[in-house]
């Protein structure tokens, strides 16, 4: 599928916004609302680890499919519906180059253009869909896939950034890019300190941390020490509230001060003990509420009461 042919199915992040939600209309605050966070369906991981050949397995991807239309009907059945679903990266698992990248992209957007049309779909990059050392190449093939790899949108006087992580992982193929994200994200953190939002939320497909701001680097799962606490940092002076991230194929996080790590399991392969799953937050004027629901909870039960009566609190 084209680039134009997509862009009538996603409202695709361009120009580093979100054109599903203006600026001009969304940034006042006018109440509780929620969204849906999912990460990891990485179509291919589930046959890849099976088999242990994670670099070239994958070449089957049926269970991913199936789980992921079970994330989208349990999504489009809530009531009412939520603002936004976010995927927090490693939408596919073939990297750049390898086999069956352009197939399991194919079915993945097949999936996603069943999300009731009334609920955006916004998108970040994850080390699969753009590599574990970046390029430009690799960067412009997932904007021209999916949208901008990084990009800031408004809800309800609520703002969001949506990161590329990649860049403070390894940017040794495009340490222009990185410069250029760390200057629109100065830009950004300026915005949210001189406009008093009601709150600032972060999405970035790798987690600062796991556990912990001190927690030992692994390669990996998270962050160095100096790239996560120099963000950190500067996160909490622009009084961001929260960081959500995907990566760990498990529930997982902490706090570094006053700010909030929430790792989120995968709608895909499980790494650990928890349930392929969805992410419920609810925003409200003090607070930031989140809860992870297992596929089956959530499709059979949908949101909890304690919850929607946050939602519906005026």
């Amino acid at each position: 599928m084209s680039a134009a042919e997509a862009g009538g199915v996603f409202h695709r992040a361009r120009g580093r916004t979100l054109d599903a939600f203006p600026a001009e209309k969304e940034n006042e605050w006018k109440g509780p609302f929620y969204f849906i966070l999912g990460a990891d369906p990485q179509f291919g991981l589930m046959k890849a680890w099976s088999t242990g050949d994670c670099d070239n397995g994958g070449d089957e991807w049926e269970q991913e499919i199936r789980l992921t239309e079970q994330a989208v009907q349990a999504i489009n059945r809530l009531n009412p519906k939520p603002k936004f679903f976010i995927l927090c990266g490693d939408l596919i698992h073939a990297m750049p180059g390898k086999p069956w990248r352009t197939e399991q992209t194919e079915d993945l957007k097949r999936v996603l253009r069943t999300v009731d049309r009334a609920i955006p779909l916004v998108l970040v990059s994850g080390n699969h869909d753009i590599g574990n050392a970046p390029s430009a190449e690799t960067v412009e093939e997932f904007c021209q896939t999916w949208g901008d790899d990084y990009f800031s949108f408004w809800v309800g006087g609520v703002l969001f950034l949506v990161l590329n992580s990649q860049f403070y992982q390894n940017p040794s193929k495009c340490p222009s890019l990185k410069q250029a994200q760390d200057q629109w994200l100065d830009e950004q953190l300026s915005i949210a300190r001189q406009r008093h939002c009601q709150h600032a939320i972060v999405f970035q497909h790798i987690p600062l941390f796991l556990e912990s701001i001190d927690e030992d680097d692994d390669d990996y799962f998270n962050l160095s020490k100096p790239a996560r606490k120099k963000l950190a940092d500067k996160f909490i002076h622009a009084g961001v509230k929260v960081v959500f991230s995907g990566h760990y194929h498990r529930n997982a996080g902490g706090t570094y001060q006053n700010l909030d790590m929430v790792v989120s399991s995968a709608i895909g392969c499980q790494l650990g003990r928890d349930p392929h799953g969805l992410r419920v937050v609810v925003v409200t004027a003090e607070k930031i509420v989140h809860r992870y629901y297992s596929l089956d909870e959530l499709s059979e039960k949908g949101i909890e009461d304690d919850l929607m009566d946050l939602i519906k609190k005026k």
